[in-house]
């Protein structure tokens, strides 16, 4: 059965960086992505990496400051968040898909757990 587990996330001041990461086990995806859901919101894509080749894609709001990338060998994905602001404050998720859809399609099967990112001011 695959299994998504977070880590990395934490109490960071505005402006530091944080690096998550997102260790899958089970299953070989073909596709893995990071979102987030600040409180009294929706969830929302951040990025997205397609697994065989590297290709990502990213929500227009973050691309200047994430970056999600993939360790084939440790079947890990990261999201390395730089320049933290106080609204990056929220739970981050780990997703997965086997289907063969695009970086573009928002829909996703496995999910990890979360791990919460606190920006302080």
């Amino acid at each position: 059965q695959a299994q998504l587990v977070e880590s990395g996330g934490g109490l960071v001041q505005a402006g530091g960086s944080l690096r998550l990461s997102c260790a899958a086990s089970g299953r070989t995806f073909y596709r893995m992505a990071w979102f987030r859901q600040a409180p009294g919101k929706e969830r929302e894509f951040v990025a997205a990496v397609r697994w065989s080749t590297g290709s990502t894609s990213y929500a227009d709001s973050v691309k200047d400051r994430f970056t999600i990338s993939r360790d084939v060998a440790k079947n890990t994905v990261s999201l390395q968040i730089n320049s933290l602001k106080f609204e990056d404050t929220a739970v981050y998720y780990c997703a997965a898909d086997l289907r063969t859809l695009s970086l573009e399609n928002r829909n996703y099967v496995y999910w990890g757990q979360g791990t919460q990112v606190t920006v302080s001011s």
